[in-house]
């Protein structure tokens, strides 16, 4: 790579950084292109020239974070499946429910900036404003659609309706969990709440596995 498409891509990545960082701050209509410029230290033209547009940037913010996490979930999807017919039995709901959690909250802890990332999808979903939320959605809905297939597989007893519904709660408690570990210390306790991801997905993956299973 020559030294023009190095700082090309060092532009890019920090367009990227602040576009994330301030999404997550200030949600996506509330930030500028110009705060985005201000702390990424270039000039609209950068913008313009690697992204052309507001809306094309923030979807870029998306795929860089949830493709590479989607593929490492999908994979370990894949494999709890293959493993499964192998045996002639059906998939394990625990393996099937940390084939997506342990990546997901690996993924904040291993990746710099992955919290920002994490944050800005959480407030998407309480913002009027549908644009975060129909592309990030467009991305996950292949794999929630291989998670709700494996599960069900998995739960054969259960209808698919009630496997649907307890994925929500599960993906629910996944990401209220992200968003409260490190960000707050809770009334309930009187000290900080942050646990490293090993120490989650321990609790975790027990409590929503006794959910799925219910009766």
């Amino acid at each position: 790579m020559n030294k023009i498409s190095v700082h090309q891509a060092d532009t890019k990545e920090r367009i990227l950084d602040a576009a994330e960082y301030l999404f997550a701050m200030d949600g996506y209509r509330g930030t500028s292109l110009r705060e985005i410029t201000g702390r990424a230290t270039v000039n609209l033209a950068a913008v313009n020239y690697h992204f052309g547009s507001k809306k094309i940037l923030v979807e870029e913010v998306i795929k860089r974070r949830l493709l590479p996490l989607n593929n490492i979930r999908q994979q370990r999807l894949e494999q709890v499946k293959a493993v499964a017919q192998r045996k002639g039995k059906k998939p394990d709901i625990k393996s099937v429910l940390s084939a997506f959690i342990e990546p997901t909250l690996k993924f904040k802890e291993a990746n710099p900036g992955a919290e920002h990332f994490f944050t800005f999808i959480g407030r998407s979903f309480t913002d009027p404003d549908t644009t975060v939320r129909d592309v990030f959605m467009r991305y996950i809905k292949p794999l929630f659609m291989l998670l709700h297939e494996t599960a069900c597989s998995s739960l054969p007893d259960h209808s698919e309706d009630i496997i649907f519904w307890r994925l929500h709660f599960t993906l629910g408690a996944l990401f209220h969990t992200i968003h409260l570990c490190g960000h707050m210390k809770t009334e309930f306790i009187n000290r900080e709440v942050d646990m490293d991801a090993d120490s989650l997905i321990n609790l975790i993956v027990p409590y929503v596995t006794s959910g799925m299973k219910a009766k």
